[in-house]
């Protein structure tokens, strides 16, 4: 049943709620926040396929949060940003319905690879990240700048995890934004995507709305405060939680962190 879940205990919805907010706040400067909904969700008794649905009413509404809170500040241009949402939200429908089975383990620690590679030019080129480009922004974007928000796109429809980082790099390398701008435009792209994939799992049964509701509320609590901080801070601060999102996504997705772990369970266990 997609409406409820038996065993609805206060201490997982809290724990729900607690992760939604964690998972918010990383989305809003960073990303990789489903590296915490998802296990917790799949913990409270969802299977998988459905855990990932639910989670997708999550992220729909704390983007809408987070673009109102840049909106009113006047970070984003609707008139001209908009237009370079159209080659991202196209390259995730066709990313979407691309029937391409993929090895799962092989394209995970391929993305870990390439977020320690991005973990390294952030760390070793802050200025770039920081102030932006602005001989980039003021004039038209390119083809080029185009094309790679477009296979952005293609890879947030059929793959996801990470998705906003690599949003973030298209925004700041290719198209000079500091990471102020590029995290408000990574978000309302995002909000723009999300509802097509969300259909597909409402039509498909694939969502618990109970869950999703109490996520949901974390999330956009999360992505409230992220936004402010983002604003009063500036990109210095993105910057720093944008390289502990990246390390912990990259360890987590090349299989270290689980490695890791698995090493402090089997010295815990030997010690008792």
């Amino acid at each position: 049943m997609i409406f409820a879940v038996p065993q609805m205990h206060w201490y997982l919805v809290l724990a729900v709620i607690g992760a939604g907010i964690v998972s918010g706040f990383m989305n809003t400067l960073a990303g990789s926040g489903s590296l915490i909904t998802l296990p917790l969700l799949m913990m409270c008794g969802l299977p998988a396929n459905i855990a990932n649905g639910t989670n997708r009413i999550a992220i729909l509404l704390q983007n809408l949060v987070g673009v109102t809170v840049f909106s009113k500040q006047k970070i984003i241009n609707y008139k001209t940003d908009i237009w370079l949402a159209v080659p991202v939200v196209a390259g995730s429908l066709l990313g979407a319905g691309l029937a391409v089975r993929l090895n799962n383990n092989v394209i995970e620690k391929a993305i870990g690879g390439v977020m320690v590679l991005m973990f390294f030019l952030i760390l070793l080129k802050p200025e770039v990240w920081i102030k932006g480009r602005s001989e980039k922004v003021k004039g038209v974007p390119t083809v080029l700048q185009y094309s790679i928000l477009f296979l952005v796109g293609i890879y947030g429809g059929f793959i996801q995890a990470g998705v906003g980082l690599f949003m973030l790099a298209a925004l700041v390398l290719a198209s000079g934004y500091d990471l102020v701008k590029a995290n408000a435009l990574k978000l309302l792209f995002v909000l723009l995507y999300t509802p097509f994939a969300l259909v597909i799992f409402m039509i498909d049964g694939q969502i618990n709305y109970s869950w999703g509701l109490f996520l949901s509320a974390g999330n956009m609590v999360g992505a409230y405060i992220a936004s402010k901080m983002a604003l009063e801070r500036g990109a210095g601060f993105i910057r720093i939680v944008l390289l502990v999102v990246i390390m912990i996504a990259a360890l987590d997705l090349t299989g270290v962190l689980k490695w890791v772990i698995g090493m402090i369970r089997a010295q815990v266990l030997f010690a008792v």
